[in-house]
Parts: C-alpha cells; structure tokens; sequence
C-alpha cells in the first residue's frame, strides 16, 4: 500500500535544497517513546539504500525519519516514505563524482573527504535548530561521525549510533588486513601491522582531514585531535554492523557496543517489471554475463572495451550496466545490450556472472542472487570486500589496474567453468535468506532513546 506523504520542511531546521517532507508518526507498543532520528550517509548508492531499509524499518516502529544524504537521492527516499533534507547539491556531488582521485586507491579517501567536508557545518547547524525537548538520536555512516561529534557539541546529550556498512570501515590490525592492492601476509606480528596503519594514516589521511576538522571543532571549543580514525571510531554510543558476522567477524579492535544486524537490502524498484527490451534480450539466448563499474564510476571506458572484447572471445552475451553511455563503446553487437539502470535484485537471477567493482551494495545483491562474481575493485572498501569473497568461494578477484582483455577472458573463462563457485554460492544465497532484519538496528536506536530520556 503506498502512503500519502505531505512535504514540509523539518521543524525547526534550516530549508533543505529542495525542502524536506513531513511525515505522519506512527505509534507500536515496541517503542514507548517515538523519537525523530536523523539518518546521515555519504556516498553513492550502495551506500544510502541500505540506510533505507532501516529507515523504513524505524518508521514502522513509530519513529519520525529524516534522511540525510545527496540531492541525487530525494525521489528515491520520498518514495519510500522518508523525510528527506539535502546534505549535498547536485552539482556538489557531480563534482565528486568527476574527481578521477576518488577511484584512486590510495587518495581515494581524501578525495571523497574533502568533497564532503561541508557536512562538517551542515549537519551541526540543522541538529541544533531541532526543538529540543524533542528526543533526538542520530544513526550515521562513519564517514559522518566527526559531524556527528559536532553535533552533539551543539546539542549535548544527543546519542549516535554508527553504522558500518562494510568491514573495511572499521580499522583493524586482525585479518583479513589489506591495504590497497596489497595484502597483509598473516605472519606479519600485530605490533607491525599496528605501525603500518599509523604510518598510513599519518602520510595520507590525517594532512587532508584533520585541519578541516579541527578547525570546525575549534569554532565550537573543542580541543584539536591528532588521528581522525581513531575520532570515527570512538564517537559513537553504539556501533552496528550493515553486514553479517560471517562475513565480517566482529574483532578484539572494533568498538563496543557492537552488533551485527546483516546486510540492509533494499532496491526501489524491486518490483517494476523489467524492460521489454531487457526481457527480449534475456529469452533469446544463455543466461548474459553482467558487467558493472558502480552507478558512481565515470571513468570506465577501458573497463568496458576490454569487456566488450572478452565477451566476443569467450562467444558469451552480456549486459553492460552504467548511467554513463558515453564509457560503452559507441557500437555494441547484438549479443551485447547496454542498460543505464536494472533492479540488481531482479535481474540478477538471470546472470550468468556479474563483474563489477567490489562496492558492498552490489555485493550483497549478488550474494542474495547465488551468482558467480568476478570483483574488480580499485578503491575504497572493495579490496576488502574483494578478498573477502573470494575467501568465501564465491569468486575471483581481478585488480582494476590489471584489467586487461586477455586477462579478463582468461580469468572469466575459469569462474565459468567452477562448479565449486556455483555450489557455493548457492549455499551463501541460502544462508542469507536467513539473516536477521533491521530489528536489531532498531532496538539498538531505541536503547539510545532510553539512554537519552
């Protein structure tokens, strides 16, 4: 049943860009006190649908919901039944995206920061403008912590709740420890593999971050801090993984309270029919193998001709996925189609294989599938998640850099051929099925309620 939403800015707050709806609160004997929880999350898709799916969850449990993300995404969270306020522009986002230092592995991260360092100011300004006798708790994405920090400078008592959605997110010293395209050998003594996360972040995080930071920390009287992770990691009152624990095991080194809540799914249009064109395609021969650099990636031009070249070897068909034509070679034959966007959820059953980044989104799509996948990651979390599916048995993983035609055919051919890889990852399918929902992400937000009262 679809509800009827009324759109008004938040209470208090300062106008969002465009302004935010005002949705109708709901009572469960669940919650015995309803609260208005701001969820905060950066990022491109894979990283603000999950926070929908909680979002939803919470709303159900009597909850005012307020998301927080890119302009790019307000369709998608009114849809779904959210209030929505701009944490970025449009245009500040395209920026973003057009940086081709954002898909570098190892500036990658600075990049991203930097880009979104206005939320440092944004999300302060709008959590004090809220009434205050209002119960307020706010559930982030870590990359949002500091601004979180500063919110709870303006606004004291204000509870937060971090939610990791990939296991890369949180710092540790235990394995499976990668950094970048290199691997961690498992030999290496805790005590180096502690030194080399300092020297890391010491060269190549902390002089981007921390003079932003602590100067808005600064402006509100706050002492400067020395290591932004290790700030990320300490400011929640709870910490809660977008994950499951045999995926990413909890380790001796993350913060407590800790819980695992599963991969939040959610597609907005998991029910929409496929295209025509989509369902000709599909009929008309084998199961396609479906190749995607990540809704963000706008630099795939060499990913997708040497795709293009793999597919011809190999005599497979395929679906090239990304909102980005002009990165598909201009003239693709017949057993090739081009889509710029597919619920990954429906079509995924269909795939053959799907070769994609490593973005923890799509991951976790694949996973409920059962389908063989090939990562190729080049920033970010995906190296992590890279390794950690193939230390699953459900596929391979070949490094962005390289990425080669004749590399891809070869190392496709041997997925293909795996019947250990499709075993297995009918088993993951099939455990996944059986996950925990976003309760757990719920009760935990309405401990912080009662803590806060």
């Amino acid at each position: 049943m679809t509800e009827t939403t009324t759109r008004k800015p938040i209470a208090g707050a300062p106008p969002a860009t465009p302004g935010a709806p005002q949705m109708a609160r709901h009572t469960s004997p669940r919650s015995p006190q309803p609260a208005h929880v701001l969820i905060v999350t950066l990022g491109t898709a894979g990283d603000v649908f999950p926070f929908i799916a909680v979002g939803r969850a919470l709303r159900q449990r009597g909850h005012r919901v307020t998301l927080l993300a890119a302009q790019h995404f307000e369709a998608a969270v009114v849809e779904a039944g959210l209030d929505f306020h701009a944490l970025f522009s449009k245009d500040e986002t395209d920026a973003m995206l057009d940086n081709p230092l954002l898909w570098h592995h190892i500036k990658g991260f600075s990049a991203a920061w930097l880009a979104q360092s206005a939320a440092l100011q944004r999300l302060p300004d709008l959590v004090a403008a809220l009434p205050a006798e209002a119960p307020c708790v706010l559930l982030v994405h870590p990359g949002a912590a500091p601004a979180a920090a500063l919110a709870r400078a303006r606004r004291p008592g204000l509870r937060i709740v971090t939610a990791y959605l990939a296991p890369s997110n949180l710092r540790t010293c235990h394995d499976p420890l990668t950094m970048g395209y290199t691997p961690v050998p498992r030999w290496m003594p805790m005590w180096l593999r502690a030194a080399l996360w300092r020297l890391a972040e010491a060269t190549t995080v902390d002089p981007v971050v921390m003079p932003t930071l602590n100067r808005a920390r600064g402006a509100l009287g706050l002492a400067p801090l020395a290591r932004f992770w290790d700030h990320m990691m300490d400011t929640a009152d709870a910490s809660v993984a977008l994950f499951p624990a045999w995926y990413g095991p909890a380790q001796p080194d993350w913060p407590q309270p800790f819980a695992h809540a599963g991969f939040q799914l959610y597609d907005p249009q998991a029910e929409a029919p496929l295209p025509e064109a989509l369902q000709a395609f599909l009929a008309a021969g084998d199961a396609p193998i479906v190749f995607t650099p990540g809704t963000g990636y706008q630099h795939g031009a060499a990913y997708f001709a040497a795709a293009l070249s793999a597919v011809k070897a190999l005599g497979r068909r395929a679906i090239f996925l990304t909102p980005h034509r002009d990165q598909v070679p201009a003239r693709l034959p017949d057993s090739v189609l081009w889509q710029s966007f597919l619920p990954l959820r429906a079509l995924l059953p269909h795939a053959a294989a799907l070769v994609y980044h490593g973005g923890i989104g799509t991951l976790a799509e694949a996973l409920r599938a059962g389908v063989p996948q090939l990562l190729v990651p080049c920033a970010h979390d995906q190296f992590d998640n890279a390794q950690r599916i193939h230390a699953l048995g459900a596929g391979q993983i070949l490094h962005m850099r390289r990425l080669r035609a004749g590399t891809l055919q070869a190392t496709l051919a041997g997925l293909l051929a795996s019947s250990e890889t499709r075993a297995r990852c009918g088993e993951l399918a099939a455990r996944l099925a059986g996950e925990p929902s976003a309760a757990v992400v719920c009760e935990l937000v309405e401990e912080q309620v009662r803590q806060s009262a």
